[in-house]
């Protein structure tokens, strides 16, 4: 009995004593180690992934590191307890809600009975509540609650005084006729034709003077001869 076991136990040593087997044999720790190493890279990563702690990452991929070579099951237990959402899918998730709710914002409907109503609506045809006005200035629809057009300006509380400042232009002038033009003109050229008009007179008034002569001696402003 003993000679079969010492037999079986040289066969078996000569087995793994060969050098094909141990290269097998290391091939295949090399490769455990490197799964095990791999593991804890993964659940490192996948957890960067899911939470936005810096330390659960590291905390999780020690964990794995400690218990993958006497529980082999450890990643399985990570999988089964991590987040199962990725941050990157919670994003996504609410800029999704987020687009949905502004959706739903746009549409209008009439306070008073919530039904849809169209936006260029004044009135709501169903309970007859007012949506919208006109604006005076421009005609555009505005809200009710605005307190300014914002197409034109027209300021709604001060309906007194314009909301703008008017352009400043240059009144045009009236046409004369030919009959008003002529009395003005004439007007107007009197006070520069006045001297003209007294030098002529005093001219004429020189001319039709009698000068004193000898002949006649006795015109005014004649004198004697001596």
């Amino acid at each position: 009995m003993d000679q079969v076991l010492a037999e079986i136990g040289k066969a078996v040593g000569g087995f793994f004593g060969s050098p094909i087997v141990q290269f097998v044999l290391y091939s295949i720790l090399a490769y455990l180690v490197v799964l095990w190493l791999a593991s804890a890279y993964w659940v490192f990563r996948d957890m960067q992934q899911r939470t936005e702690n810096a330390i659960l990452p590291y905390l999780a991929a020690s964990l794995v590191i400690v218990f993958l070579p006497v529980f082999p099951a450890a990643v399985f237990v990570y999988k089964i307890i991590r987040p199962h959402e990725k941050i990157g899918e919670v994003y996504e998730r609410n800029l999704a809600e987020e687009a949905l709710l502004a959706e739903v914002e746009t549409i209008k409907t009439c306070p008073s009975c919530s039904r849809r109503v169209n936006e260029e609506w004044i009135i709501c045809p169903t309970c007859r509540t007012r949506l919208n006005r006109v604006c005076a200035n421009c005609g555009r629809l505005v809200g009710l609650d605005w307190s300014l057009c914002a197409w034109c300006g027209k300021d709604f509380e001060r309906s007194d005084v314009a909301s703008y400042e008017p352009i400043a232009t240059e009144m045009p002038r009236p046409i004369e006729s030919p009959t008003t033009a002529a009395p003005a003109a004439a007007a107007t050229a009197a006070p520069a034709s006045e001297p003209a008009l007294r030098s002529s007179n005093r001219a004429t008034t020189l001319r039709g003077a009698q000068l004193p002569s000898p002949q006649n001696p006795s015109a005014p402003g004649s004198y004697p001869e001596p």
